[in-house]
C-alpha cells in the first residue's frame, strides 16, 4: 500500500501532510505543523465559523490562539512561532553532504564544512571564516557538520530559550505545583493568581528533575509508536485478507462450474463484483484510518526526537520545560489512542452457499449465495505508560456565560413546556412542545414562523441535515422536512424501545436514548432511515428522562440520567469513559457541547448549569440568569451561544459565551 515506506521517517515529518516539515510552526500545545499545512487548516476552519477567534490543534484538539487576533485570517499561520530547534536540526542534517551555498552561487563547487543556523546556508571553510568576521553575522551560531553528528546540543540554544507558547514575547519563569504546569508572568496572573504553591522555576528545576526519569518518557513514546504501528499492520492485513477471501471465492466457483457452468457464471460475476466493491470500500476506509494513525505517529516521533535532544544536551531548566510539554503531550496521545486506536476491525468476507446444492439448477443466481462481510474486533492492550504523573485538572479558561435574551412564546402555546430545542441552518430554531404534541419553527430573530402537529408527544428534537430534523416520540422517531419556512413529514421510524433523548452525528447517523420493555436503559446508534448499527443496554441508565449529545469529533456520547443525578460519557464502542455526579447537580436533563467540546448540563432540581471540560472535570457552575427548572439545551457553535428551555416557563432563554 501507499504507506509501505513512509514509516521510516526521522521525526522531521509534518503530521498533516506526512512530508518533511517546511517551516515548522509550533502551537501552544507544542505540536508542530508545516506553515502551509497550518494555514490551509486555518482557512478551512474559517469557512465553518463566521467569526474565528482561535483554532483547535488538529492533533490533540486543544485551543490555539494567534498572538495578534485582529490580523487577517491568511496571516494567522505566520503568527505562530517557528520551532527553530526542529528547523535547525533539519537544516543541519540536510547540509551534512551539501556543497557550499555561497560558492555555488559563483559556480564553484566546494564541500560544505558547516552551516549557519540563522542564515540557513551551508558554507565551506573560507566562507565560514568570512562569515565570522562580518559585523552583521559574527554573532550567528555556526555548527560544523562533524559537530552536529555527535553534538546536536549546538542547536538547542537557538530555540529552547524558554519562550512561553501561550504569550508572545514572554518567557517561562514560574511553576505551579497545584496544577503541575509552568508558565510566564502573564500565565500566572490570569490563571494561577489564587494558587498557593508557585515556585521560581530557574531555582527549583534541578530539584524537580531529580524525580523524573527521562529514559521512561522516551521509552513510553517508543511504546506509543509501536502500538500505532501495530494498528497499521493489522489494518493493512484486513485489506489483504479481503483480497485473499475474494480469490478463494473465485476458486470455489471454478470447482462447482464443471456441473453448473451457466448458473455459476452469473454467480461468479455477482460475487466478484460485490467482493471488489467491498475490497475498494475497505481499502479506502483503511487508508483513511492509517492516515490518522500516521499523523499521530509523526507527532509522537517529533515529540520524542525533540525531547531526546533537549534531555541529552539542554540545560536543567530546558530539560524540565521539555518534560512538562512532553507529559502534556503524552496525556493527549494517550486519550487519542484510547479513543481511536485501542481496537481495530478485520473484515473477513465469506460466501454462504445454500444447502440445496443438488437442486442448484432450479435456483437463480441471487438465491445461490451472497457475500457476508463480518468483522472481528481485535483489542490491543494499551502499552503501559510509566512516565506520566497523576492526572491533574488544568486551570479553566475565564469563560463567562451571560443571559442576553428571553423569548416569550405565549402566543404560540398557552400552556405546557418545551422538552426539546435545536438550532437548524440559517440560525433558525425548532422547539418541541411536549404538552401540545407539536413542534414550532422560529426565525433567526426568534419570531414564530409556523407550527406542525406531531403523531405523538415529543421528547426531544435535533437537526440531522440542512433540511431535516428528527423528533423522538414514544416508540417512534419522526423525520420532518424544513424547507421554505414550512414543515412537512418525511418518514416515521418505529422502535422496539421507548425513545427519549436524540442527537445527530452529522454523518448520516443519530443516537437515541430510552429504555426497553424489560426496564433496561439504553442508547442506540442508528441511521437516519432507521437501520440500527449498535445498541448498548445499561441498568443504571434506566429513568424517565435521559438526554444525549455527541462531542464535535463524534467519538464520545454524553447521556444524562435524571434519577441518578449524573452524566455518563461513553465511547462509540459503548464503554463508559467517565461519570460526573457531584452533590450540586440535581435532576440533570439536557446536555450540549460547545465548539471547544466543553459539556453543559442543566440541573432541573438544582436550578443551575454545570460546565465540564471534555474529560469530565468541573469548570464552573452557572447560576446567574438560570430560570427555575432548566430543561433542554442546544448550542449554536458558530456564534458561541446556546438556547435553553424551562419546565416551569413558556419562554426560551438565550445565553452568550464571553
Amino acid at each position: 500500500m501507499a504507506y509501505a515506506n513512509i514509516n521510516k521517517g526521522d521525526g522531521f515529518n509534518c503530521p498533516l501532510c506526512l512530508c518533511q516539515f517546511n517551516i515548522p510552526r509550533q502551537l501552544p500545545c507544542a505540536h508542530n505543523i508545516c506553515h502551509s499545512c497550518l494555514q490551509s487548516y486555518i482557512t478551512a476552519e474559517a469557512t465553518k465559523y463566521n467569526e474565528l477567534e482561535y483554532i483547535n490543534c488538529p492533533i490533540c484538539m486543544q485551543p490555539a490562539s494567534p498572538s495578534v487576533k485582529d490580523r487577517p485570517i491568511h496571516e494567522w499561520a505566520s503568527l505562530f512561532p517557528v520551532n527553530i530547534l526542529l528547523e535547525s536540526m533539519m537544516s543541519a542534517k540536510a547540509n551534512a553532504n551539501r556543497m557550499c551555498d555561497s560558492c555555488s552561487s559563483e559556480n564553484v563547487c566546494t564541500l560544505a564544512e558547516g552551516f549557519c543556523a540563522v542564515c540557513k546556508e551551508a558554507m565551506c571553510t573560507d566562507c565560514l571564516k568570512f562569515h565570522r568576521r562580518q559585523k552583521m553575522t559574527k554573532s550567528h551560531s555556526i555548527v560544523s557538520v562533524d559537530e552536529f553528528d555527535g553534538n546536536p546540543q549546538n542547536l538547542i540554544p537557538l530555540v529552547e530559550d524558554l519562550r512561553c507558547l501561550q504569550h508572545e514575547g514572554e518567557y517561562v519563569k514560574f511553576y505551579c505545583k497545584d496544577h503541575k504546569v509552568a508558565g510566564c508572568v502573564t500565565c500566572f496572573f490570569h490563571s494561577h493568581n489564587t494558587c498557593s504553591n508557585i515556585i521560581d522555576l530557574e531555582n527549583e528545576a534541578p530539584a524537580l528533575l531529580r524525580d523524573i526519569n527521562p529514559d521512561e518518557i522516551i521509552s513510553d513514546m517508543e511504546k506509543m509508536e509501536s502500538h500505532l504501528q501495530m494498528c497499521m499492520a493489522i489494518n493493512e492485513s484486513s485489506v489483504s485478507n479481503v483480497e485473499t477471501d475474494v480469490n478463494k471465492i473465485t476458486d470455489l466457483i471454478n470447482e462447482i462450474r464443471r456441473k453448473i457452468n451457466s448458473l455459476l457464471d452469473d454467480l461468479e460475476n455477482g460475487l466478484k463484483t460485490e467482493g471488489n466493491r467491498i475490497y475498494k470500500e475497505e481499502n479506502i476506509r483503511i487508508q483513511e484510518e492509517n492516515h490518522k494513525c500516521l499523523s499521530l505517529i509523526q507527532a509522537v516521533k517529533t515529540s520524542r526526537v525533540l525531547f531526546k535532544t533537549v534531555n541529552q544536551y539542554g540545560s536543567e531548566m530546558q530539560k524540565f520545560m521539555m518534560v512538562e510539554r512532553m507529559q502534556q503531550q503524552l496525556h493527549s496521545y494517550l486519550n487519542l489512542v484510547r479513543e481511536n486506536f485501542e481496537m481495530t476491525d478485520i473484515l473477513i468476507v465469506k460466501v454462504e452457499l445454500v444447502p440445496q446444492i443438488k437442486s442448484i439448477l432450479s435456483l437463480s443466481a441471487a438465491e445461490m449465495g451472497t457475500l457476508v462481510p463480518t468483522r472481528s474486533t481485535n483489542v490491543f492492550p494499551l502499552c503501559v505508560i510509566n512516565s506520566l504523573p497523576p492526572r491533574v485538572q488544568k486551570p479553566a479558561k475565564d469563560c463567562q456565560v451571560e443571559r442576553v435574551d428571553v423569548i416569550d412564546l405565549s402566543p404560540s402555546s398557552s400552556s405546557g413546556y418545551y422538552s426539546g430545542v435545536t438550532f437548524i441552518p440559517g440560525d433558525r430554531v425548532m422547539v418541541a412542545d411536549r404538552f401540545k404534541n407539536q413542534c414550532i419553527l422560529l426565525s433567526s430573530s426568534y419570531q414564530v414562523i409556523c407550527n406542525h402537529s406531531l403523531i405523538g408527544s415529543p421528547f426531544h428534537i435535533c437537526a440531522i441535515g440542512d433540511l431535516e430534523v428528527a423528533v423522538s416520540l414514544p416508540s417512534k422517531i419522526q423525520i420532518l422536512s424544513v424547507k421554505d419556512d414550512t414543515i412537512s413529514p418525511v418518514r416515521t421510524i418505529t422502535t422496539n424501545w421507548t425513545c427519549q433523548g436524540i442527537a445527530a452525528t452529522g454523518m448520516g447517523n443519530m443516537a437515541v436514548t430510552g429504555y426497553t420493555n424489560s426496564g433496561i436503559g439504553c442508547w442506540v446508534l442508528m441511521s437516519t432511515v432507521g437501520v440500527v448499527q449498535a445498541s448498548y443496554n445499561y441498568e443504571y441508565l434506566y429513568g424517565s428522562y435521559n438526554y444525549i449529545a455527541f462531542n464535535n469529533a463524534n467519538t464520545r456520547v454524553y447521556v444524562s440520567v435524571y434519577e441518578k443525578n449524573s452524566l455518563h460519557c461513553f465511547d462509540m464502542g459503548g464503554r463508559n469513559r467517565f461519570t460526573y455526579s457531584p452533590e450540586g447537580l440535581s435532576g440533570p436533563l439536557g446536555v450540549a457541547v460547545d465548539r471547544d467540546d466543553n459539556i453543559y448540563i442543566p440541573g432541573y432540581g438544582s436550578n443551575n448549569i454545570h460546565q465540564l471540560s471534555p474529560d469530565g472535570f468541573a469548570l464552573q457552575v452557572i447560576t446567574n440568569g438560570v430560570p427555575a427548572g432548566p430543561c433542554a439545551i442546544s448550542f449554536c457553535k458558530v456564534q458561541d451561544m446556546f438556547i435553553m428551555t424551562s419546565y416551569f416557563d413558556r419562554n426560551l432563554f438565550i445565553y452568550k459565551l464571553k
